[in-house]
């Protein structure tokens, strides 16, 4: 009983899981994100499919087919699915960033193209995988146990590497007390392998049967749900990261300019004193560098919710031809939520007076917050 609803709940959770990260990863595609990173988005999704894949083969097989999940048809399958997992997160290992030396694995992967890697894996394990079907399938005293030896000794190296990996990303973000969760997911991974391999024979001499299967249950479920939790915080830390990387590329860029304009002003003044148009030219051109640089430090320190920047992205696209009460019913709110919303806006953004409502609009548009809008103006369209 234990054993069919750890994969019913497998199937259900990883595979709707693995769905939701598909489609966070053709979004990050659709914005040319760097390809390593969503390489690893797209390896660790696959990792997740294939654990609710074959826990969906497996309801099959032993539901409808009526195959036991002592039969070695199974045993087989399950083996196949933990090499191809194992190989997924070794392929996804290299997009999780940190500044510290690689994990001597990870080293291995980068030498050869995702293809090269993926041939000489598969090829490998093949040519062992065959050697133990055919040793086992007719031979009746070799154990299920024997069976798992093709994928034991693989699953604990990847675990290993994967704790390495994942402990040095959360300390490079500050955040070291991840460390716990990381090596909690070693564990279970290390309990769940060693639940296949010892005979359950032996262990029924010490241990109840009902709580040495539930102990199984526990670990293989548990690992799966830690190994989602702690990839989803993962993209999330590395998408805040990807975004504050490249907000402050953008403001040392412009600095750059700065310094460059200021630089040839200098150089200008002492060349040529008559070149007053020339000299007028660069400082408006510092002036307005000057400009974005203090825009993108003030939006760097304001925090808006994402109501809020729906707020100002809809007030930005129809605040010039629609009243505020009938942006609120167009987003199908209140005219005192809508205007609750506009207060803590102005309050936050430090705006007064009776041209508000037109400073909302510049700000919205001068901060590309019009794609949080989700109503249309119709008079321009």
């Amino acid at each position: 009983m234990y054993v069919t609803l750890e994969y019913y709940v497998t199937a259900i959770v990883c595979l709707i899981t693995a769905f939701v990260i598909y489609r966070i990863y053709y979004k990050e595609k659709l914005k040319n994100q760097s390809s390593i990173a969503i390489s690893g988005i797209k390896w660790f999704g696959f990792a997740i499919f294939l654990w609710g894949l074959g826990a969906l083969i497996t309801i099959i097989l032993v539901q409808l087919v009526a195959i036991k999940t002592t039969h070695k048809i199974v045993i087989y399958l399950g083996v196949l699915i933990s090499l191809t997992n194992s190989l997924s997160i070794l392929l996804s290992l290299p997009s999780i960033e940190h500044q510290k030396e690689r994990n001597i694995m990870v080293r291995l992967v980068q030498r050869f193209s995702e293809k090269e890697f993926v041939t000489l894996f598969s090829g490998v394990l093949l040519m062992i995988a065959f050697v133990f079907i055919v040793t086992s399938y007719s031979n009746t005293e070799i154990s299920n146990n024997f069976i798992w030896l093709i994928d034991i000794p693989i699953s604990l190296i990847v675990a290993f590497a994967l704790l390495n990996e994942l402990s040095k990303a959360f300390a490079n973000r500050a955040m070291k007390f991840m460390v716990v969760p990381c090596f909690l997911l070693f564990v279970l991974i290390v309990i769940a392998v060693t639940h296949r391999i010892i005979p359950q024979d032996r262990v029924l001499e010490y241990i109840d049967q009902e709580f040495w299967s539930l102990l199984g249950v526990i670990a293989g479920v548990s690992f799966k749900f830690l190994f989602i939790l702690l990839f989803s915080i993962l993209l999330y830390s590395w998408k805040f990261l990807s975004e504050k990387e490249l907000k402050q590329t953008e403001l040392e860029v412009l600095i750059g300019e700065k310094d460059a304009l200021l630089h040839q002003q200098e150089k200008l003044v002492i060349a040529n004193e008559s070149h007053l148009d020339t000299i007028t030219t660069l400082q408006k051109r510092l002036k307005e560098s000057e400009a974005k640089i203090n825009a993108l430090e003030e939006s760097a320190r304001i925090a808006l919710s994402d109501r809020q920047n729906e707020v100002l992205g809809n007030l930005g696209v129809c605040g010039t031809s629609k009243s505020y009460t009938e942006i609120a019913e167009a987003m199908n709110i209140s005219l005192d939520g809508f205007q609750t919303h506009i207060y803590q806006i102005k309050k936050v953004l430090k705006i007064s007076g009776a041209d508000g409502k037109e400073q909302l609009i510049a700000f919205a548009k001068a901060n590309k917050l019009l794609k949080y809008a989700n109503i249309q103006n119709k008079d321009t369209t």
